[in-house]
């Protein structure tokens, strides 16, 4: 299954605030993880529009588990690096043990110039990852 890939994150290089995985037949994993010291431009742009109360990062990940584990392979597909960063950070659970997935394999996708990830709420992950579908399938 191929399952379209967002994150936000407290700017470059900072820790993921919100990850969203959409599925090709539109079924979706979002969650939202507290942000104690939004940049300005985080604080501005992104928590807004989260529309999503944070959890913590071991419940994060026990949906994430949920939701991976519904599928026999996973082929997950990104337009940034650093969403598969933080996808992979959070598949470990603790010093030498890592979340159980199905096989998983991954692609990072440019999109053609000419085409526009048109998002309805830009910055917002979930929307972000269906705008991301939409244009691959284009």
């Amino acid at each position: 299954m191929k399952l379209f890939l967002d994150c936000e994150f407290n700017g470059f290089g900072g820790e993921l605030i919100s990850m969203a995985l959409v599925d090709e037949n539109e079924k979706y994993f979002y969650e939202v993880l507290p942000c104690m010291n939004p940049t300005s431009w985080v604080f501005n742009n992104v928590i807004p529009i989260l529309n999503k109360q944070a959890i913590d990062l071991k419940e994060f990940q026990k949906y994430l588990f949920n939701f991976l584990n519904q599928y026999e392979t996973i082929h997950i597909i990104a337009d940034w690096p650093e969403d598969f960063s933080l996808f992979l950070t959070t598949l470990i659970l603790q010093h030498g043990t890592c979340m159980i997935t199905p096989k998983l394999t991954m692609e990072l996708w440019e999109s053609d110039t000419s085409l526009k990830i048109d998002s309805k709420i830009p910055h917002n992950a979930l929307q972000d990852a269906f705008a991301l579908k939409r244009s691959y399938f284009v």
